[in-house]
């Protein structure tokens, strides 16, 4: 039977299918002796062989579901150019291939599921399923209730208007605040952005929940299994 090839990579644990798609067209992948370069190729996993890096890849059948309390300074992918410390370096004994669903930028901390199953990764990473992320934003200045506002109506950053956000003010300090800010989407440094669009950069952010998962007891550097009754509700949504 066949299937796109975005969704094999996902299924052998190597990336998200959204990263898989990234790996094509860098021209990293090749199906039997030939690279492909094309979004939406089809393979048939009876007889097609699928090389990463010239390495043969093959699905993986254990299903692993991490959460990590990512700490400042490290990078949420598998590997990095720059030679920056990753995440999967504090996954210290696990021997699955894992990869991070979605990405918290090198300053942010707080909640990073990872997993090797593409198929939940593509569900919690599209903007369609509209999954919650709740975040800890302390920003400059105090922002002003209108300024609030704009962000929960939807606010235009760069060459996209974000989608109506939940927006608490929770404590303000002399020369700064803390936001409660929860966001359907996903785009890259979102919520960085959004406060930057209304004159209040962020100094620290923390991501404190997805969907009704959040950090508990766990410290920074930290990890856990996820327990069955969180995977069956991430798979639900």
């Amino acid at each position: 039977m066949q299937m796109r090839l975005q969704k094999y990579i996902a299924d052998c644990g190597i990336a998200s299918r959204r990263k898989a798609e990234e790996l094509i067209l860098d021209g990293k992948i090749k199906v039997n002796e030939n690279t492909i370069l094309t979004l939406g190729t089809k393979i048939d996993p009876s007889y097609d062989k699928v090389y990463y890096e010239g390495n043969l890849i093959t699905p993986q059948e254990r299903k692993v579901y991490v959460m990590l309390h990512k700490p400042e300074q490290y990078v949420t992918t598998v590997k990095d150019q720059f030679n920056r410390p990753t995440v999967m370096k504090l996954l210290t004994d696990i021997t699955e291939r894992i990869f991070p669903i979605g990405r918290l930028d090198y300053h942010t901390t707080g909640l990073l599921l990872l997993t090797n199953d593409g198929d939940l990764a593509h569900k919690l990473t599209h903007p369609r399923y509209e999954v919650p992320k709740k975040y800890l934003a302390t920003v400059e200045g105090i922002p002003e209730e209108s300024q609030l506002v704009q962000l929960r109506r939807g606010i235009r950053i760069e060459d996209y208007i974000t989608a109506p956000a939940s927006v608490t003010f929770i404590r303000k300090y002399h020369h700064h605040s803390v936001l409660e800010i929860e966001i359907k989407e996903g785009r890259n440094r979102q919520v960085r952005k959004m406060c930057e669009a209304i004159g209040h950069p962020v100094q620290e952010l923390e991501r404190v929940s997805v969907g009704f998962l959040t950090l508990g007891n766990l410290k920074k550097g930290e990890y856990r299994h996820l327990t069955p009754k969180e995977i069956k509700y991430l798979k639900s949504l």
